[in-house]
């Protein structure tokens, strides 16, 4: 630190927030073009416009499960309602299980493995990609009144040609029969498939991404027309579904809606059960864990049709197998009483039935809280073959014991994989995909363009619900200082790229934006102010389609707040934050007394140690004590010695003061310039935690608008009355600081351990080639 006299007290100040130009203006610029014109299809607050407009699609679906086959057999009746203002001349749907064909996008596409260490997994993924034979088989496609259609497929998508083109406000209704294999999801990552059993020869089947779906249409696009290359997920219409799903008879079956044949399909001791459930808020098994293993054993030739209905969805996705334990329980979502329900086999037990569905009811609670009440009946939690997924109302987790029926608990890893095996992993899997009902099954944004707006924004209420399960919950995102190691990386893009072209991807369009948010929440809006920014976006936007221009100007409109600077940094930029506390000067004002200022520079000049020089030249005979007569008046001079000129002086300056003046010149206030230097790039806000002498504390947070004029360097002046010891940067590393070393003053030494071990020797070709001193294997 130095310490400085202010001669010219105003001077000195002003000095103190002067500084080059650099690249505030740019960081701070207003997105502007960045961002779609506003118009009364989506006003420029962020909400729906009275011109708002967007599809529907209903279906109507009878689906057949072969159990020896492993094969999807189904028929569909679409009615397409055109609430656009154009006149439609074809309908695009979207065939996604055509990305198993062998000649698709996703296929080709595939770049090849590190083969320097190749995992069995992989291998096998690559050798069942070939055996699949994956793909839709269109068997019909007719008119509602039977007449057939003709129809264009390209790659994951089919082009419908309309008789006649469909008008504003009409509706077409038209019905298609198809079949596909169902995929080995174990073999195969998919999101969707099935997973064998060996031990009793059954299955568990979780079909998503299974019929022909319509496409959206968009004011902001047209028909959405980016092919499923299996990472970008989905962009699809609201509407009401009936779907009918025929199985073997022994079969379980979870799916999106509600159950509307019970009766039909569930013995009476379960229909007693689920009644039950349906009123109570303590967990209850519908089919217990004796009658799942019961159930495994057999081998029906029977079928049963299990019918489901359910309105203001996006998608139907379900779940199959005659090793399902079902538990459920109500929980409540504000005046809606939801239908919590778990389905698992007896191998993903102890930890299915103490955490799935208490997981399920934590997170309507939670989210509702944030959002809006939860408005779907039912919320299911599925276990098998897919890692996790989701879809209106159900989701498929694939976190389970091991055989033992040991696992680890999150905070001890033992590799990439040991997430799958752990209690907190199925307990945050759950928590995520359950909470995509709100992102994107609600919100209904589009996912195979933007993929943060569903995942980020999850992944954001996600981190909140886990850490309102218990303290110190392991959240794997959602704390700032996680993040830096992606930041600080050279392979990234930013959060606003499409799903397909992102590099990281769970940190980019998982980790980074909850960060983001979890940054403007705690050290940029305050939580009053984000809270009800974000809830408002997420009741606005309710059974809607959002871009992200309406999810920024809603932030923005509903705490008024300017956050282009951070949407432009955050979203648009790959740069990071690293900040430096660089320097610290201190300031004080000089009395003008000669007494006070004298003694001071004496004091001052007497700090300084004696160089090199004069301390070897101690004891010397100088030529001036040898010969007196080269002495004067400056030979002895003391240049501290006040004279009475210096009396005169300072009597004439204080009688040149008005009495304001005098109260100014007074004043025993220390005047620190402190500098910090952003070597990340990203602007930033600057919490401090400064320490005096008197040991206390005091904490702020200057906005990040002080980088506004220069964005490489700025100079925060600090007026105190005591002496500052200490001050430091993010101490409580809430802004993703890459560097956390270089935010103290006076610096702080890194600290690190490091470990001894022994060498290693190989055994030489001639030991190995012994034979007594090695034993051949047994296999």
């Amino acid at each position: 630190m130095k310490l400085n006299i202010l001669f010219a007290v105003a001077f000195s100040i002003f000095s103190v927030f002067a500084g080059a130009a650099g690249s505030g203006p740019e960081k701070f610029a207003q997105l502007g073009t960045a961002l779609a014109t506003p118009s009364e299809t989506r006003l420029a607050s962020g909400a729906p416009g009275p011109r708002y407009w967007q599809q529907r699609a209903d279906y109507v679906i009878d689906v057949a499960l072969d159990d020896e086959r492993q094969k999807i057999v189904g028929s569909e009746t679409i009615t397409y309602h055109n609430d656009s203002p154009h006149s439609l001349h074809y309908i695009w749907l979207q065939l996604d299980q055509n990305r198993f064909r062998p000649d698709s996008d996703d296929v080709l596409t595939k770049s090849a493995p590190n083969f320097d260490k190749l995992p069995f997994r992989t291998m096998a993924n690559l050798l069942k990609r070939r055996e699949f034979n994956g793909g839709v088989d269109i068997v019909s496609l007719r008119t509602s009144d039977g007449a057939k259609l003709d129809y264009t497929v390209v790659k994951t998508m089919m082009r419908i040609e309309l008789p006649q083109p469909l008008e504003a406000g009409q509706q077409f209704i038209f019905s298609i029969e198809w079949r596909h294999n169902i995929v080995d999801a174990v073999a195969i990552r998919a999101r969707g498939g099935y997973e064998y059993f060996s031990e009793d020869k059954n299955y568990i089947y979780e079909i998503a991404q299974w019929y022909p779906r319509v496409v959206a249409y968009t004011d902001y696009q047209g028909w959405q027309n980016k092919q499923f290359l299996g990472r970008g997920e989905f962009t699809l219409e609201l509407g009401n579904y009936e779907v009918s799903i025929t199985v073997p008879a022994d079969h379980i079956v979870a799916a999106t809606g509600v159950l509307s044949n019970a009766d039909d399909v569930l013995s009476k001791a379960q229909l007693k059960r689920y009644r039950k459930a349906q009123s109570s808020t303590e967990l209850g098994f519908i089919v217990t864990p004796d009658e799942a293993s019961e159930n495994a054993k057999n081998r029906s030739r029977r079928s049963k049709t299990w019918k489901f209905k359910a309105d203001k969805v996006r998608d139907f996705a379900f779940a199959s197998s005659r090793k399902f334990i079902w538990d459920a329980q109500t929980a409540p979502s504000g005046s809606n009483k939801v239908l919590a329900m778990s389905f698992y086999p007896n191998e993903a037990e102890p930890l299915w039935s103490q955490y799935s569905t208490a997981a399920i009811a934590h997170t309507i609670d939670l989210y509702s809280r944030y959002t809006f009440e939860y408005p779907y009946p039912v919320a299911i939690s599925v276990n098998g073959p897919v890692g996790g997924m989701e879809y209106p109302m159900i989701s498929f987790n694939k976190p389970r014991p091991y055989g033992d029926a040991t696992y680890w608990d999150e905070r001890q890893k033992s590799g990439d994989k040991t997430w799958e095996r752990s209690k907190y992993g199925l307990i945050s899997v759950i928590i995520h995909e359950v909470g995509h009902n709100y992102f994107p099954m609600i919100v209904n944004s589009d996912e195979r363009q933007w993929t943060w707006m569903d995942e980020g924004l999850n992944t954001f209420l996600q981190f909140l619900a886990e850490q309102a399960w218990e303290e110190d919950y392991p959240s794997r995102r959602g704390e700032p200082e996680k993040m830096v190691e992606y930041m600080t990386s050279a392979t990234q893009v930013p959060i606003m790229t499409n799903s397909e072209s992102i590099h990281q991807f769970g940190n980019n369009a998982y980790g980074k934006p909850a960060t983001a948010l979890n940054i403007l929440r705690e050290s940029i809006m305050g939580r009053e102010l984000f809270d009800y920014a974000f809830r408002e976006y997420a009741q606005r936007w309710m059974f809607k389609r959002p871009t992200p221009a309406d999810f920024f100007r809603t932030m923005e409109d509903a705490s008024s707040i300017d956050l282009d600077w951070f949407w432009r940094g955050w979203f648009y930029g790959s740069e990071h934050v690293d900040v430096a506390l660089s320097e610290v000067d201190l300031y004080q004002i000089d009395s003008r007394d000669p007494d006070v200022e004298k003694a001071w520079q004496r004091k001052e000049k007497d700090k300084l140690a004696a160089t090199v020089t004069q301390q070897s030249n101690q004891g010397t005979e100088y030529l001036v004590d040898q010969e007196p007569q080269l002495k004067d008046f400056y030979t002895d001079f003391d240049e501290f010695e006040v004279t009475p000129y210096d009396y005169a002086e300072y009597e004439k300056y204080l009688k040149s003061l008005t009495d304001r003046e005098t109260v100014l010149l007074n004043s025993d206030l220390n005047f620190y310039a402190v500098r910090f230097t952003n070597l990340g790039g990203l602007v930033t806000p600057l919490p401090l935690r400064i320490t005096y002498a008197d040991k206390k504390n005091e904490e702020l947070i200057i906005p990040a608008e002080i980088w506004r004029s220069n964005a490489s360097e700025v100079i925060k002046l600090l007026i105190t009355e005591r002496e500052i010891t200490s001050i430091e940067l993010d101490p409580y590393r809430s802004t993703a600081d890459a560097d956390t070393y270089n935010n103290n003053w006076p610096r702080k030494p890194k600290t690190s351990r490091f470990q001894l071990f022994k060498e290693k020797e190989s055994p030489n070709p001639m030991r190995r080639s012994d034979k007594d001193q090695w034993e051949k294997p047994t296999l």
